[in-house]
C-alpha cells in the first residue's frame, strides 16, 4: 500500500470493503474443512444455534478483514505490513467457509457487518499508528480472545453438527498461528485496560450478531 497514491488507496480498501461485505469473497488457498463431511439430520432448534454460531463467527470474520487492511495501511515496516496482509488473506479463507456454512443452514449474515467492518479498520488504522509492536500486540489479543469465542462455540454447537465443528476448529488453529506469530514479530503485551475494553466490545459484536 505504501506505494499507491492516496486516491489509490481510497479505490483499493473501498473495493476490498464492498467485497467483503456484500459481495462474495475471494477463495484462496485452503479448501473448506468440512467439505468431506456428510451433512447431518439438524431439528429446527439445532439448525437455528448452529446459524446463529456460524453468523456471529463469520462477522468476526469480517471484522478481521478489516482490522488487518486497517493495520497494513499503517504499518510501518515493510516485513510488518507484509505480515498483516497474509494474515488477512488466511482470515478470508475463515469468511469464505463461514458463508458457505450459513447457505447451508438456511441462514443469513448479519446486518450489522457494515458497522463492524467500518469500526475494525478505524481500530486497526489507529493501532498501526501507534507503532508496529502495538499494533502487533494488539492482534495478538484479538486472536486469544476469539480463540476463547471459538472455545465456547465449539462447546455449544450441537453434537451432530460435524461440518461446523470442523470449520470452527481449523479457524481455531490458525487464530492461534497469527497470535503466536504476532508475538514473535515483537508484539508489546497490552495494558489491562485495553484488554478489558477489548473484551467489552467484542461481547457487544457477537451478542449482537447472534441475533441479528
Amino acid at each position: 500500500m505504501r506505494h499507491l497514491s492516496p486516491i489509490d488507496q481510497l479505490i483499493v480498501q473501498s473495493d476490498h470493503a464492498l467485497r467483503t461485505i456484500f459481495g462474495k469473497p475471494h477463495i484462496t488457498e485452503r479448501d473448506n474443512p468440512s467439505e468431506s463431511i456428510d451433512e447431518a439430520p439438524l431439528s429446527e432448534p439445532e439448525r437455528k444455534l448452529s446459524a446463529s454460531l456460524m453468523r456471529v463467527n463469520h462477522s468476526g470474520e469480517v471484522s478481521a478483514q478489516a482490522l488487518y487492511q486497517g493495520q497494513a495501511l499503517t504499518a510501518r515496516l515493510d516485513e510488518v505490513r507484509e505480515s498483516m496482509e497474509r494474515a488477512a488473506e488466511e482470515e478470508n479463507d475463515h469468511l469464505v467457509w463461514t458463508e458457505q456454512r450459513l447457505g447451508e443452514l438456511c441462514s443469513n449474515k448479519s446486518l450489522l457487518n457494515p458497522v463492524w467492518y467500518c469500526g475494525s479498520f478505524a481500530i486497526g488504522a489507529f493501532a498501526g499508528l501507534l507503532g508496529d509492536k502495538w499494533s502487533l500486540g494488539f492482534v495478538a489479543e484479538t486472536e486469544h480472545q476469539v480463540i476463547k469465542h471459538l472455545d465456547s462455540h465449539l462447546k455449544k454447537l450441537p453434537e451432530s453438527d460435524a461440518k461446523s465443528e470442523a470449520v470452527l476448529s481449523q479457524m481455531k488453529i490458525d487464530e492461534a498461528h497469527h497470535a503466536t506469530l504476532a508475538l514473535e514479530g515483537g508484539g508489546a503485551e497490552l495494558p489491562w485496560p485495553v484488554k478489558k475494553l477489548m473484551g467489552a466490545m467484542s461481547k457487544v459484536m457477537t451478542t449482537s450478531a447472534y441475533y441479528i
